[in-house]
């Protein structure tokens, strides 16, 4: 008997009104905007009432490098959460919300899997309650006031050139990558090569997942570098006069969204940005709100914990002020495999040896998390073609590193499957012995910040950058730039830049081939290897197999 897809399971579950799970975190009703039975934001008016509160525990789920034999990082965060409720906890979740692009291509839905989900499933990976929508309405307002701004007699002096604000679309386009606009004549103004990013990429995304609240978002959109002039001057967002505009048309995209898992526990869904080009986590309005509802609140960063994990600590936690008090990295017995030489197609067949060489990898990110000041306990992910050997594997291996692996089944049992994985969380959280700290200080010149990530989280030998990328890092010291945080873009499957690269490599070279300053959301980004903030779809997309069956019901989303 086969199991039950995501979609299946989610379409049986016994939802809640809102309103009730709302108020199993003291949320009054009139506090709620609901968006149908099912979801809701919460508003303003009322996290503003929250402040004088103290907070709860904050617990950061992470994984290794992502495979193709799949980690279940959001599976698990999930499965906590109801787990830390079942042994009566009062614990909500916190996640980012799914972007279309990735839907309709290859990687699926984002709302946790098997008996471990937050729904209403299908809202969540589609339309939701519009907050995606807002954001690419936001962001290209701003791209058609700058050309307006051109066409109309450019009085600030654009260097048509130096347009650096793109348009971005919340698909997977590689037509849309690089684009001429206003072609036809002199009444749609003058011709430019831009492109497209997809939504998640977009600066405002990432700003709307760090700022505190409206006037915050507001002023960091005013911040944010859209050009330059012909002497290199930069032009702000605000000089365009956009960031009013725009912040209106973030005002409800702004409050946190509620919903709940199968097991009708709380879930707060909110902001995406991208994980390789920006910070990778759920907003901070979000995460801030729940830490004063909740005594336990269970949240994910992207990908590895060599990319999410580490943009969670030295820039969410940085700009917020929030400190872990204990960390879960994902792994898999599957995952472990691949990391020590095995195809995918091999998988299921029992291979301790491969296991115990894959473990390296699982191992550089407990050191490296530990480094972070926080203790940190490995949640062995279970499929069913686990064998006890393999998974005794793991957990020795973990042993030697000074953590504990627990096993976790809540794929198959919900949080039931987790419960020891919550009890162990609860004791790390309460021990009192989390000592966070950032990698590296805020004085620390730009480049030596890159050097940091890259050395003492890639275990890098050397990074190398030309002329024209240093001095581009002296030039933002220069202007007052130097404090921020580096948001390291590079691929997520490997800890070097060749994402065929498994393991735990060392002594590897980190290429920066080019830097970009995210002004309004304050970080410098590096770019190293190829990273494209435009995805494609794949030769046969998952959106062929998406429809609506006789009974008018979704099939295929996931």
């Amino acid at each position: 008997m086969g199991f039950k897809t995501d979609i299946e399971i989610a379409r049986e579950a016994k939802k809640q009104p809102i309103q009730q799970i709302g108020a199993k975190l003291d949320i009054p009703s009139e506090a709620l905007l609901p968006y149908g039975h099912d979801k809701a934001k919460v508003g303003q008016k009322f996290i503003n009432s929250l402040d004088d509160r103290p907070n709860g525990k904050l617990i950061l789920v992470t994984a290794i490098n992502p495979t193709p034999a799949g980690e279940g990082k959001t599976t698990t965060t999930v499965g906590l959460g109801d787990g830390l409720n079942r042994i009566g906890k009062r614990a909500a979740i916190c996640i980012r919300e799914a972007s279309l692009g990735p839907n309709f291509g290859m990687k699926g839905g984002a709302a946790g899997g098997g008996h471990a989900q937050v729904v209403p499933m299908e809202d969540m990976n589609l339309h939701f309650t519009g907050d995606f929508h807002a954001i690419t309405a936001a962001h290209n307002l701003l791209s058609a006031m700058i050309d307006n701004h051109i066409y109309w007699g450019n009085e600030l002096g654009i260097d048509e050139r130096r347009v650096t604000w793109r348009r971005v679309i919340d698909m997977n386009d590689r037509a849309l990558r690089d684009v001429v606009t206003a072609l036809g004549g002199v009444a749609n103004g003058f011709p430019r090569q831009t492109g497209f990013d997809i939504t998640v990429a977009s600066e405002v995304m990432a700003i709307l997942c760090l700022a505190a609240d409206l006037d915050d978002l507001q002023s960091r959109l005013g911040d944010m570098i859209v050009a330059y002039t012909r002497d290199r001057a930069p032009i702000y967002c605000r000089d365009i006069k956009a960031d009013g505009a725009m912040t209106v048309l973030l005002k409800d995209a702004m409050q946190p969204n509620l919903v709940q898992t199968l097991e009708n526990n709380p879930a707060f869904v909110h902001g995406g940005p991208f994980a390789n080009i920006a910070h990778g986590c759920n907003s901070v309005i979000a995460t801030k709100t729940a830490l004063k509802l909740a005594d336990y609140v269970v949240t994910e960063a992207g990908f590895g914990a060599d990319l999410g994990a580490e943009k969670f600590m030295n820039i969410k936690c940085r700009k917020a002020g929030l400190a872990p008090d204990a960390v879960v990295i994902v792994a898999t017995v599957r995952a472990m495999k691949m990391n020590g030489g095995v195809a995918k197609a091999d998988l299921g067949a029992e291979n301790v040896a491969a296991v115990e060489a894959g473990c390296a990898n699982l191992g550089r990110h407990i050191k490296n998390v530990k480094g972070f000041g926080v203790p940190v306990v490995v949640g062995i992910n279970h499929f069913a073609g686990d064998t006890e050997a393999e998974i005794a594997a793991v957990k020795a291996y973990v042993a030697e590193q000074g953590a504990e692996a627990i096993l976790c089944k809540h794929w198959a049992d919900g949080g039931a499957g987790a419960e020891d994985l919550a009890r162990k969380v609860v004791e790390l959280a309460d021990s009192g012995v989390a000592e966070f700290t950032t990698l590296y200080p805020d004085e620390l010149p730009l480049f030596e910040k890159i050097e940091a990530v890259a050395k003492g989280i890639y275990h890098a030998g050397e990074v190398t950058a030309d002329k024209k990328v240093r001095d581009q890092l002296k030039a933002w010291e220069e202007a007052g730039y130097g404090h921020l945080p580096v948001c390291m873009a590079k691929t997520q499957y490997s800890f070097s830049t060749d994402p065929n690269e498994r393991g735990a490599p060392e002594g590897h070279t980190i290429p920066v081939r080019e830097v970009r300053l995210s002004a309004g959301a304050g970080f410098v980004v590096a770019i190293c290897g190829e990273i494209m903030t435009m995805p494609g779809l794949p030769r046969v997309p998952a959106s062929e197999n998406i429809r609506l069956n006789e009974d008018g019901l979704i099939e295929g989303l996931f």
